[in-house]
């Protein structure tokens, strides 16, 4: 610069009126940024949450121990455009043309109140090498926890039922919701649920809104998990899917509807304020 230069021979003030250079811009230096580290760390919340928004992030930010603001964090993922959506494939998985009762939407305008008042199952495909493997899901609506699960190669009654047996392990719910298809529309599936008395309720048939909670758990899997694995066999798929229920789900993933808390923080603050009464 023309003014360091000569700083040696004349005084600053006279070369700054001189070259019309205001004295605080020959005094700035630049200093590195200081949000390197916060789009940094904001970066890698986005590649393991890639469908959390900036309120999100900001949520889990401040869980990490940052000092920031939701309008910061705003700011920084849109100049460097830090979001992430992928598409995927449809495949039909629900089979509602079958013999077996069905049942009414019991749910419709029901708020769930506690733990295991409303629970909702799916069942959704993944793709595995050239073909699919399935995933069945039982979900409480109220803590958004995951209480039962199981993968398998087909559609079988057996999937939905042994996701229904895991969940059933420890807990039953007032009410079992789901659409009509025929894994749960099938005897052996309802006999379970009738011997425990839950109150069964479905969907209408072509009315997925109905069971909005279930479809909006397996469209987070796909955006925040299947869409990113590679899976090498059933095996590797079905432990890779566990982790990400079990432990990244429901212990580690942050939800706006849970006031920022995970499933299992949100369920423990529950029982926490009421407890379970004894016998």
């Amino acid at each position: 610069m023309m003014i360091a230069d000569l700083s040696s021979t004349f005084p600053v003030d006279v070369l700054c009126t001189t070259l019309d250079c205001p004295r605080s811009s020959y005094y700035y230096q630049a200093v590195p940024s200081s949000d390197d580290a916060l789009v940094t760390a904001i970066e890698q919340i986005v590649i393991r949450w890639p469908r959390y928004g900036y309120r999100r992030v900001t949520a889990q930010l401040q869980r990490e121990g940052w000092t920031v603001n939701s309008k910061v964090v705003r700011r920084l993922m849109q100049e460097f455009g830090l979001h992430c959506r992928m598409g995927h494939v449809r495949l039909h998985t629900t089979d509602s043309t079958h013999g077996f009762p069905r049942f009414p939407n019991l749910v419709r305008d029901l708020v769930a109140v506690r733990p295991d008042h409303i629970w909702v199952a799916d069942i959704t495909y993944i793709r595995l090498g050239t073909g699919f493997v399935y995933l069945a899901v039982i979900l409480d609506v109220f803590t958004r926890a995951v209480r039962g699960w199981h993968l398998g190669r087909s559609l079988g009654h057996e999937l939905a039922l042994s996701a229904l047996q895991m969940a059933l392990r420890s807990r039953v719910p007032q009410f079992h919701h789901s659409d009509q298809g025929v894994q749960y529309a099938a005897r052996g599936y309802v006999a379970v649920l009738q011997e425990r008395s839950v109150q069964i309720s479905m969907a209408d048939v072509g009315q997925p809104t109905q069971n909005a909670y279930a479809e909006r758990f397996m469209r987070t899997l796909k955006e925040e998990h299947v869409d990113y694995a590679e899976y090498r066999d059933v095996s590797d798929a079905r432990a890779q899917m566990g982790h990400w229920l079990e432990v990244e789900y429901m212990q580690e993933r942050i939800h706006s509807a849970l006031a920022y808390a995970t499933p299992a923080e949100f369920e423990a603050a529950f029982w926490g304020l009421f407890p379970r009464s004894t016998p």
